[in-house]
């Protein structure tokens, strides 16, 4: 990561992704102290206030043209650096995020009021493939984590209770809370109940995403044992939700179903009791960074997300990719926009149509129940700086990095290729993080400019956008990427970081693992009866 101003902006490499001189990745800003503002890329004919409020009045040099502010602009806003006439598009990171609803003068806020969205229903895709060169050196460092029976690895070692059906998350907690209050639980990271209101009652993709997330909780690495309660008569019978799991190792997942037995919490709680001791004699061992599988999302954004958290998640995803490990980018409608970014880097024309279906099927999806496709930012973005979906998307698709994209996955499809992969997943955050997880990945690198306390059923890194946010939820933000148009340099970010990401798979707890904020929460499309 160069922070040399002599780097060249290669704007079709993706939504800020630039290529210095010597073909090192690096960010899409240069690095300045630059206080005040920024002007991102040198195509664009906004700039991004960086302080609290930008006075109207105040008078900016802007590469030799002065900018005076028509009007105050809070912090994330952006601003105009020359005339922009009526129709014209709005350029930031290089690329359109709209165009002008109205003449708008140099110095003028910008926002909704006078910018509106130029997406529109499907596009016609062409496959022009596009390789950049992320070059990072091999590291030696290993990740100290759990080697599972099937191969994957584990960074936690946790007892999971895992409900067939909401009719029994009573029956599930009562279990849970007899084995933290009997059972020496000192070796286990938790003991917890993933509680949901399904399983019973749906019907068509409700009730395949429904068994199918259920499915992959059971098998995923993170715990060391689980125990399946069924209640009997539910529609997600325990028998055929076995066969969605697959092969499972028999010693560490076990299930009851509730109708069968006396009494299920004395039935249960005899199991756990004995998945505990077995969960004693595991241990964390070296392993390398290739078993790491890493998920990529974003929440709260605001007008800094795609300028510091986004892109230092995105040239961790390349670093990581290089060491031979897997990221995974989901949140398909926060794509739209700037879907052809990452087109242009799909691995081969396969992947490119996969891609293709990616994008038009979850239009389609949105028009199946008479929803707008692009009316996507939320009043916490636009309170933030951000105004359209363009917009939102070029800040979103940057944790994908550089790195070619090898796969694209359903909901709940395991990865089978190590790299860059994009997941089939909604943007809600609660959905995409319990989604990233559920395909397998331990960890959740999740950047946020607004906050949020909730965490996945994985360790979710909450990663703020700018200081001020990390300093007033410091009991949110594990760390913050804010320093980034402070006076940190980029390169020693970036080390800190990946040094944050390691220390997390080895162990280290995050702040959302230590209040116990952690859930699950399964993709929902259709009817319900």
């Amino acid at each position: 990561w160069t922070s040399s101003s002599a780097s060249r902006p290669n704007r079709s490499s993706g939504a800020g992704v630039r290529l210095s001189e010597q073909g090192a990745p690096a960010p899409f800003f240069e690095y300045r102290a630059m206080k005040r503002f920024l002007k991102i890329n040198a195509a664009d004919n906004v700039a991004v206030a960086l302080a609290d409020n930008l006075w109207a009045g105040e008078s900016f040099d802007v590469d030799g043209v002065q900018v005076t502010l028509r009007e105050t602009v809070a912090r994330g806003h952006k601003f105009a650096l020359r005339d922009i006439a009526e129709g014209e598009n709005i350029v930031k990171y290089g690329y359109p995020i709209g165009h002008a609803a109205e003449p708008i003068p140099a110095g003028a806020w910008i926002h909704s009021h006078n910018l509106k969205t130029n997406l529109r229903d499907d596009l016609e895709y062409a496959y022009a493939p596009k390789v950049y060169e992320v070059g990072y050196p091999k590291s030696d460092a290993k990740v100290m984590g759990y080697l599972r029976k099937d191969g994957t690895m584990g960074i936690r070692n946790e007892l999971w209770i895992v409900p067939s059906v909401g009719c029994v998350n009573g029956q599930a907690q009562a279990i849970a809370e007899r084995v933290k209050a009997e059972c020496d639980c000192s070796h286990l990271d938790d003991v917890r109940v993933y509680t949901h209101n399904y399983g019973c009652s749906q019907l068509g993709d409700d009730h395949a995403n429904t068994r199918s997330a259920l499915a992959a909780l059971v098998k995923h690495p993170n715990a060391g044992a689980v125990l399946v309660l069924g209640l009997g008569c539910e529609n997600n019978q325990v028998s055929a939700l076995k066969e969605t799991i697959g092969e499972w190792d028999a010693e560490r997942v076990k299930f009851l179903i509730a109708q069968e037995v006396e009494d299920e919490i004395a039935a249960g709680f005899e199991i756990c009791r004995e998945l505990v001791e077995k969960t004693k004699a595991d241990r964390r061992q070296p392993l390398p960074l290739s078993c790491l599988r890493v998920g990529l999302k974003c929440g709260g954004s605001d007008g800094f997300s795609g300028i510091t958290a986004n892109p230092l998640v995105g040239l961790f995803s390349d670093w990581l990719i290089a060491q031979g490990g897997t990221t995974v980018l989901t949140e398909v409608p926060e794509m739209f926009g700037a879907e052809t970014i990452l087109m242009d880097r799909a691995e081969s024309r396969q992947v490119f149509d996969r891609t293709v279906c990616l994008i038009n099927d979850f239009k389609g999806y949105f028009r199946k129940f008479d929803q707008p496709i692009y009316e996507n930012p939320s009043p916490g973005n636009k309170k933030g700086g951000i105004t359209t979906l363009e917009e939102k998307s070029l800040g979103c698709v940057q944790k994908g990095g550089a790195q070619q994209v090898v796969d694209v996955l359903k909901y709940t499809q395991p990865i089978c290729r190590q790299g860059l992969n994009l997941l089939q997943a909604p943007g809600n955050d609660l959905v995409a993080a319990s989604s990233l997880a559920l395909s397998g990945r331990q960890l959740v690198l999740f950047t946020t400019g607004r906050g949020t306390p909730f965490g996945a059923f994985v360790p979710t890194m909450k990663i703020s956008t700018n200081t001020q946010l990390s300093k007033f939820k410091s009991n949110w933000i594990d760390f913050n990427a804010g320093t980034l148009v402070e006076d940190e340099e980029p390169q020693a970010v970036l080390e800190r970081f990946i040094a944050k990401v390691l220390a997390t798979a080895n162990g280290e707890h995050l702040l959302h693992e230590k209040t116990g904020f952690k859930e699950i929460a399964i993709f929902k499309t259709g009817v319900t009866l």
